[in-house]
């Protein structure tokens, strides 16, 4: 039988093994850590409190719902366009003398709106310069009988989706990528007025109001090659067949080259993001024609201009006061920009 003496040694010994291991699974989990950092670099600068922060603000009581005109709707405007500046995205509205963020305009019942377009520079120099636009309407009902209609889901979301996608990409371009396409970003005021902040965008860029601040030549529509609109994307309440909350719809209502489609469903696998996704409404072409008749790709897409947009679909939050951040699940958010961000570096990244 062991003295007392073995005991101790034994336990001892017991107890270093122990911390040995956990050490070597610390270093382990720490090294996957880096390896997947580096991996996917661009991760790295979204994380769930950073997005549920962003959508807080924008859902908070300064921004009072976001109307259109009201003085909650400029406060977002302004907090989009400081994002703009700190994520490095460059003025694309107004002539030499005037470059700013904001676009302003006038809805068809006279109310002021506020465009705000950030421009990502692909940064390789081709003979011919190509675009493709990022859009998310930020504005929401407002505040109606003293209740405020808080949007985090709609569209929220979508706005800090779009903040995101350019912080990865500045982030990727710092890291030595190039791109043979530059992104035209755009939070659009006015979607629950007519979609006038769309189409007010869509006449500026068919009249020739817009310059590449690189190359100093006018953007056309010619040069566009893709409309991409992001409208409530932090909800799983909606999900497909199967139930799973990780889901995704990639609607294009057949404007996009198979190919360009067929990309979304390459990167969700190569990427190891694993959505379940779904590349019309829940099933139903009618619902699809409605959906890109009643949202911001509406413009675009009736112009020939290929264009899908991403969505969570529409819940029982919508249009309601407690469609507020705590109802969004950031987790899977934060999953559906992955795989957006991954799609779209690949979609620019060759012509």
């Amino acid at each position: 039988m062991p003295d007392f003496t073995t005991k101790i040694f034994r336990t001892r010994l017991y107890f270093h093994l122990s911390a040995a291991r956990l050490l070597i699974a610390i270093i382990l989990f720490l090294h996957y850590f880096s390896c997947y950092s580096q991996l996917h670099p661009s991760r790295n600068v979204v994380w769930d409190a950073k997005l549920e922060r962003q959508v807080a603000f924008l859902s908070d009581d300064i921004c009072a719902g976001r109307a259109t005109g009201s003085k909650g709707g400029t406060e977002a405007a302004a907090f989009i366009a400081r994002r703009f500046g700190e994520i490095g995205l460059e003025p694309l509205h107004g002539g030499e003398s005037h470059k700013s963020y904001f676009q302003s305009f006038r809805t068809p019942n006279g109310v002021a709106g506020h465009n705000v377009i950030g421009f990502f520079n692909g940064s390789r120099k081709l003979r011919e310069s190509r675009y493709v636009i990022v859009g998310a309407h930020f504005d929401n009902l407002g505040t109606m009988g003293g209740k405020v209609y808080r949007g985090a889901d709609a569209n929220a979301s979508g706005v800090v989706a779009a903040l995101s996608l350019a912080e990865m990409l500045k982030m990727a371009a710092l890291l030595g990528k190039a791109y043979s396409r530059s992104i035209i970003f755009v939070a659009f005021d006015g979607r629950n007025n007519g979609l006038s902040g769309a189409q007010t965008f869509w006449k500026s860029l068919s009249d020739g109001m817009f310059k590449d601040p690189h190359t100093g030549r006018t953007i056309w529509p010619e040069a566009v090659d893709m409309m991409v609109n992001l409208d409530q994307l932090g909800c799983t309440s909606s999900p497909l067949e199967s139930g799973r909350e990780d889901y995704l719809l990639a609607v294009d209502n057949g404007t996009l080259k198979d190919a360009d489609r067929e990309l979304i469903d390459w990167a969700n696998r190569i990427f190891e993001v694993n959505l379940q996704l779904c590349h019309d409404y829940y099933g139903s072409e009618n619902f699809t024609k409605v959906f890109f008749k009643i949202t911001d790709v509406y413009p675009f897409s009736s112009n020939g201009i290929p264009s899908v947009m991403f969505t969570s679909g529409i819940t029982m939050n919508n249009n309601k006061p407690y469609d507020d951040a705590s109802t969004l699940n950031y987790p899977v958010f934060r999953k559906r920009i992955y795989l957006i961000f991954h799609w779209l570096e690949v979609l620019i990244r060759h012509k």
